[in-house]
């Protein structure tokens, strides 16, 4: 009878958790969700690798809610969407008075996470002088607020992942060899999209039904040559690309079917450029200075808008693309009041 019991719990939590979300047939992802299950009943720090795009918080949320911490929060950090400047305020939170415009007492995330799971999504891209301050929490549970001297201790699990080669990183000395070991205590690697492609046809079935319900359509499937279509591409997006195609292939789809004209690929022509076409001549009735400003501003606002939406709000993709630091781009970002989670449907 108690044994029922734990298996009835047990089975809630999965659905809960979005176990039954990591989808296919393919033997590493089934190997991935046993290891899932084997984890999330040991409270160690867990490492998640894998691309950008191919289900790694999705795989840290299943170990939370399997856990015996599921009923205590869930708390994701974009480490890469943070500017270095506050990183340490946000995480950990500071004093009322610790520095100018600290007007208020103001609790971090680790506060927030108490009890729960922190999650530390792009951990590779944390700078290696705060990344002695995350060491300790991880080894110690302990850390101090900004501006206050007492130590507080945090009941928290830490889990991490990365699209770097943290190895590569230790190697070079851009990552804390110290805070690696203590980070990869147990370390899961989830596989690229091309690399599990016999998964494509029910991730491509489950994300139809997601949103056909979601916009209200009756698209039932998608036909063998659009299922072709979807084997043949290379994914370099991985499962957060194929969900962008379907959701946008459901509302193109006029036949209750996804055929192939209702895919759409990026061509060459549709990567992010300067667009300086117009067709008001008003242009010419200002200072060249002015007329100069306005473009600019215009050409820096689209560059942005469609960095971002191609980066799916990803910081460290979109600083790459762009050839600027982080914290440059986060400034011209702020310039033009835009914010990556304007342009994310996170399938991490």
């Amino acid at each position: 009878m108690i044994s029922n019991e734990r298996e009835r719990v047990k089975q809630s939590l999965k659905k809960k958790s979005g176990l039954n979300r990591i989808l296919g047939c393919n033997e590493t992802v089934t190997r991935l969700r046993q290891q899932i299950e084997n984890i999330s009943s040991c409270d160690v720090s867990v490492l998640i690798t894998g691309e950008s795009g191919t289900g790694k918080e999705l795989a840290a949320r299943a170990i939370h809610y399997l856990s015996a911490r599921s009923h205590q929060p869930f708390v994701p950090v974009n480490c890469g969407a943070i500017p270095d400047s506050l990183f340490e305020n946000e995480l950990f939170g500071h004093r009322k008075g610790a520095f100018t415009d600290a007007s208020f007492h103001q609790d971090g995330l680790v506060k927030e996470a108490e009890g729960g799971t922190l999650f530390l999504d792009e951990v590779g891209v944390v700078p290696t002088h705060l990344q002695v301050k995350l060491l300790r929490l991880l080894q110690d549970k302990e850390y101090k607020l900004l501006g206050d001297s007492t130590t507080r201790v945090a009941d928290i699990r830490i889990i991490a992942a990365t699209n770097e080669d943290l190895p590569g990183l230790v190697k070079k000395g851009g990552f804390r060899e110290d805070f690696y070991y203590r980070l990869n205590i147990v370390s899961l690697h989830i596989p690229p999209l091309r690399k599990r492609k016999e998964d494509i046809p029910v991730l491509a079935d489950y994300f139809i039904k997601k949103y056909s319900q979601e916009y209200n359509k009756s698209v039932t499937g998608a036909s063998p040559e659009a299922v072709e279509l979807l084997m043949t591409n290379y994914w370099r997006g991985n499962i957060r690309e194929l969900e962008n195609k379907i959701q946008q292939a459901v509302v193109m789809s006029t036949n209750g079917i996804i055929l192939p004209r209702d895919i759409q690929f990026l061509q060459e022509s549709d990567e992010p450029g300067p667009k300086f076409q117009t067709n008001d001549n008003n242009i010419y009735k200002e200072t060249f200075a002015r007329a100069k400003k306005k473009m600019i501003h215009s050409f820096e606002r689209e560059y942005l808008s469609q960095l971002l939406a191609q980066s799916n709000g990803d910081m460290v993709q979109a600083a790459a693309r762009a050839g600027k630091s982080r914290t440059a781009l986060w400034n011209l970002m702020a310039k033009h009041r835009l914010h990556p989670s304007q342009f994310s449907r996170d399938f991490k």
